[in-house]
């Protein structure tokens, strides 16, 4: 049988990476100009065969079985201008990245199709969605992290990393982060990060080995999705510090795994401790990775979105994924391992 053919854009590279091990043929549409998502392959990171470029202007000629929505432009403009009649007809994924931003609760999601399906990347975030009519279902984040490469933390530092966090503000923990740097000593890695005295951006290939040498993670965002960075820094062995909020509150076992808490004051104290006990934090990053494996593994996540492309195109044996419409939490498919 020949496999999935899936059209969708290139929004999240890192997300990108990690669906691409999934045994489907992904078709990222490219033209040129500064267009969100049609950027093509590019060179920042290593996709496989199975991902491939078709001209956008060519796309309404191609031949998919399922159309993979990442952003809302994707689906309220995007899918106009690239699709054919036909196209839009086919079996629809919206994959929804982050929580609701107008209002945290009370927020309808804009992909109003009970004949499509909904995709969370967290439980978090399906419960705070209004998804309405729509089926949903939960795929929890998979990643991998370069063989060979595993923490060591003997920088007496905690390292944090995000894009453009000056710019970003409360939303991201600006605040959080110069509060905590005041009292402990941070880096910061990430794009525009020398605008607030820090290191400036690493190669996403490279930033495994380049983090591994710090002590600890921090992450002082407020509110978004579980960001992969913490997922592998995990994965990488690393003891985790951050915000309980969102998904952190159930990925990270406070005392076991990390340390996460709603007052900075009480985490720079844990922070502080983890500078003056390298034991604990190699033990707090042994558990860190021992739980990354267990839910975020990469196969489980390959796993989970073929037999999610299975289920929207047809191929899926009866019964063998149930999907839950709407906030029936109790009947979804949360991958949670």
């Amino acid at each position: 049988m020949r496999p999935i053919r899936v059209l969708t854009w290139h929004i999240h590279g890192n997300y990108l990476l990690y669906l691409s091990r999934a045994a489907v043929e992904f078709h990222i549409p490219v033209k040129a100009g500064p267009f969100e998502g049609y950027g093509g392959r590019g060179s920042t990171f290593p996709f496989p065969e199975n991902v491939r470029e078709v001209p956008a202007e060519a796309v309404r000629d191609g031949e998919f079985d399922c159309i993979l929505f990442q952003t809302r432009r994707n689906y309220e403009v995007d899918q106009f201008e690239i699709l054919s009649d036909r196209q839009r007809r086919l079996p629809r994924i919206y994959l929804e990245h982050d929580p609701p931003r107008e209002h945290p609760t009370d927020t309808r999601h804009w992909f109003d199709e009970p004949d499509g399906l909904l995709v969370h990347v967290t439980p978090f975030n399906r419960l705070m969605w209004d998804s309405g009519r729509t089926p949903t279902r939960v795929i929890d984040h998979g990643v991998f992290v370069p063989e060979g490469v595993r923490y060591t933390g003997e920088l007496d530092q905690g390292i944090v990393v995000i894009n453009h966090l000056r710019s970003r503000g409360r939303l991201l923990g600006a605040d959080v982060f110069e509060e905590a740097r005041r009292s402990v000593p941070l880096e910061l890695v990430g794009m525009d990060a020398q605008s607030i005295g820090g290191w400036g951006e690493v190669h996403p290939m490279e930033l495994a080995a380049f983090e591994s040498r710090y002590r600890f993670f921090f992450n002082p965002i407020r509110w978004t999705s579980l960001g992969l960075a913490v997922i592998e820094a995990m994965t990488l062995g690393m003891p985790i510090v951050g915000l309980a909020t969102t998904e952190m509150a159930a990925a990270i076992e406070d005392g076991v795994s990390g340390h996460v808490d709603t007052d900075v004051g009480r985490l720079v104290e844990k922070m502080r401790l983890l500078l003056e006990n390298p034991g604990e934090a190699r033990r707090m990053g042994h558990e860190a990775r021992r739980r990354a494996l267990e839910r975020f593994h990469i196969d489980r996540f390959a796993a989970d979105w073929e037999a999610t492309f299975s289920l929207v195109t047809g191929r899926a044996r009866p019964g063998a994924i149930r999907v839950a419409p709407g906030l029936a939490l109790g009947m979804g498919m949360g991958a949670t391992g």
